[in-house]
């Protein structure tokens, strides 16, 4: 993905794709094949998002009630997270107070 120098629009590949243009103001700029191979797509956001759950009981987090579906249990702690784009909603997760068994709110 490329954004055009002078207005910030997004641009496009071009015909033949060895430049970009762009939509918007028309400017255009030549395609650097080996700075786009050097790219790399990870995992990091996703590993940096994780919440460790032990010990949830000293982060103070609230709690509420809510059923267990491992173990019956009628409490559990409760946060919520932004897990998709940021014009979706935040999701719910909770931990049973009990057997610590996590699930979100939606995982009916």
């Amino acid at each position: 993905m490329e954004f055009c120098d002078e207005c910030g629009s997004m641009m496009k590949a071009g015909e033949g794709e060895d430049h970009w243009v762009c939509d918007s103001c028309g400017y255009e700029k030549g395609r650097d094949p080996e700075a786009e191979e050097a790219m790399e797509t990870t995992q990091g956001q996703e590993v940096s998002e994780i919440i460790d759950t032990s010990d949830v009981e000293d982060k103070g987090l609230p709690t509420t009630t809510v059923h267990c579906p491992e173990c019956g249990n009628d409490r559990a702690y409760w946060y919520m997270q932004q897990i998709r784009s940021a014009d979706e909603s935040e999701t719910r997760f909770f931990v049973c107070t009990e057997c610590e068994h996590k699930w979100r709110e939606d995982d009916h």
